[in-house]
C-alpha cells in the first residue's frame, strides 16, 4: 500500500501529484517489497501444511490427489494475477496495480479472522519444531564437544542424542528425526532445481525484455509469458489426475513419485538448454526499438511468444512439486509431517538464494559480461548452459539415490 502514491492520479475530476523525493520513494518501494516478501513467505511455509493435516489416514492416491488440486489452484490464482493485475499495472496504470493486491490481502485477512478456529492446529510437543532442531544440536554437541561420550557403537550420529546414549531426548523423539533426516537429500537435490524455476522472473524475463513483445499492434504484457509458464501445470493436474484413477481401475501401478520427480528434473535440464539456445538465436534477429514503461530500448526483433523454455519449466513443476510434497507427507511421522513440508519450503527458499548467488558470481568473474545493458552486446546463453551443465548433474546424482523414496 505504500507504493500506491507514487504516481500522479485522480480522485473525481481532482488531480492530485505526490510530494516524494525519488530517494523517499525508493525507501517506501523496498519497505513495501520487504513486507510482501515477508508475508509471502510466511504464507507458503504454513498454508500446504494447514491442508495437509486433515489428511491424516489417506493412501498414496489420494494424498497425490489433494497436492495436486492444491497446486493446481494457487496456479490458477497467479493466472488471474499475470493476466489481470499485469495488464493493469503496464497498460492502465501502475498504481492501481498496487492497490488491487493490497485489497484482496485485506479480505484475505478478514475472512482468516473469521475462520481461525477451525484453521487452528497445535501438533503434540513431541513433533514441534523446537524438539526436531533441539535433536540435531544435541547430536552435534555429543559428537564434538562430549567425546568421552562417545565409547559404543552407533548405527547414526543423531542416536547420541538418545538419553540411553548420554543425550537428552527420548527414542521416539529421535527416531522421528532420523526419519526426517531421510528426506534432507531430497530437499538438497530440489536446490538447483529451483534456481532454474527461478529462471521465469529473472534470467527468461530479461531474454522476454529484450524481444519483440508486440502481438500484431498489441503490446504484450511481461505477465503472459509467466502464464505460458503456468498453463502446462493447469493443463497437466487434471490430465494426471485421470490417467491415475484410469490406472487404479485397470489394477495397474501408476509411477512412483520419485520417477515423476525425476522426469521434472531432466524437463527443466531441457528448459534452460533451450533457453540457451533461444538466446543465441534471438541474438541473431536485427534490433529494433521498443518502448517498455516509457523507456525506449533497443530489442531483438524475434518474436518473445516462440519460448518453449518457458512450457518446459511449468511441465517440470507440475511434476515435482506435488510428487515432493507426497514424500515429505507420506514418509515422515505424524507428528512431524507439517515440519516436513516446512523443510521443503526452505529448500525453495534455499533455492532462490542459490541462483541469487551464482548470478551474482557469475556477474563479477565476467566483469558484468553475461548481464550487460544491452544485453545483445552479452553472453547470457553461457550462463544457461552452465546451469544446463549443473541441472544435468543434479538430475543425474537424484536418480542414483531416488531409490531410498
Amino acid at each position: 500500500v505504500v507504493a500506491f502514491p507514487f504516481e500522479d492520479f485522480y480522485i473525481d475530476t481532482h488531480h492530485i501529484t505526490h510530494l516524494l523525493e525519488r530517494r523517499e520513494q525508493q525507501m517506501l518501494f523496498y519497505l513495501g517489497l520487504l513486507a510482501a516478501a515477508l508475508g509471502i513467505g510466511g504464507i507458503r511455509a504454513v498454508l500446504c501444511p494447514m491442508g495437509a493435516y486433515s489428511l491424516q489416514g489417506y493412501n498414496q492416491h489420494r494424498l497425490l490427489s489433494f497436492f495436486n488440486w492444491f497446486y493446481w489452484l494457487v496456479n490458477l490464482n497467479s493466472t488471474v494475477v499475470f493476466l489481470g493485475i499485469a495488464y493493469i499495472q503496464q497498460s492502465v496504470a501502475k498504481n492501481l496495480g498496487f492497490l488491487i493486491p493490497f485489497t484482496s490481502v485485506l479480505l484475505a485477512l478478514i475472512a482468516i479472522h473469521m475462520m481461525r478456529n477451525k484453521l487452528t492446529y497445535k501438533p503434540g510437543k513431541v513433533g514441534s519444531l523446537l524438539t526436531t532442531l533441539g535433536v540435531f544440536l544435541n547430536s552435534l554437541r555429543m559428537c564434538c564437544f562430549h567425546r568421552r561420550h562417545l565409547s559404543g557403537d552407533v548405527a547414526s550420529w543423531l542416536d547420541r542424542a538418545k538419553e540411553n546414549n548420554g543425550g537428552r531426548y527420548t527414542e521416539t523423539h529421535v527416531e522421528n528425526v532420523k526419519v526426517l533426516a531421510k528426506l534432507f537429500p531430497l530437499y538438497s537435490l530440489q536446490l538447483l532445481y529451483r534456481v532454474c524455476i527461478t529462471q521465469i522472473p529473472s534470467g527468461y524475463y530479461i531474454q522476454t525484455m529484450n524481444s519483440n513483445l508486440h502481438l500484431n499492434d498489441l503490446l504484450l504484457p511481461m505477465g503472459v509469458m509467466n502464464v505460458i509458464s503456468i498453463l502446462p501445470l493447469l493443463l497437466l493436474a487434471p490430465l494426471m489426475e485421470l490417467v491415475t484413477t484410469c490406472y487404479l481401475s485397470m489394477q495397474k501401478t501408476p509411477l512412483v513419485p520419485s520417477k515423476v520427480i525425476a522426469i521434472g528434473h531432466v524437463c527443466a535440464t531441457l528448459s534452460v538448454l533451450l533457453a540457451a539456445l533461444s538466446e543465441l538465436q534471438r541474438k541473431s534477429y536485427p534490433l529494433v526499438e521498443q518502448t517498455l514503461s516509457g523507456k525506449v530500448l533497443k530489442v531483438s526483433s524475434m518474436p518473445c511468444f516462440v519460448a518453449p523454455q518457458y512450457i518446459l519449466l511449468g511441465l517440470a513443476e507440475a511434476l515435482v512439486t506435488p510428487a515432493c510434497s507426497l514424500i515429505s507427507f507420506q514418509m515422515t511421522p505424524t507428528h512431524l509431517r507439517g515440519i516436513s513440508l516446512h523443510f521443503l519450503t526452505l529448500s525453495y527458499g534455499g533455492g532462490c538464494f542459490l541462483g541469487a548467488f551464482i548470478i551474482q558470481l557469475l556477474y563479477l568473474l565476467s566483469a558484468g559480461n553475461f548481464y550487460p545493458d544491452i544485453l545483445h552486446d552479452g553472453n547470457l546463453e553461457r550462463f544457461f548452459f552452465l546451469l544446463t551443465i549443473l541441472m544435468a548433474l543434479n538430475s543425474l546424482a537424484y536418480w542414483r539415490i531416488s531409490y531410498r523414496w
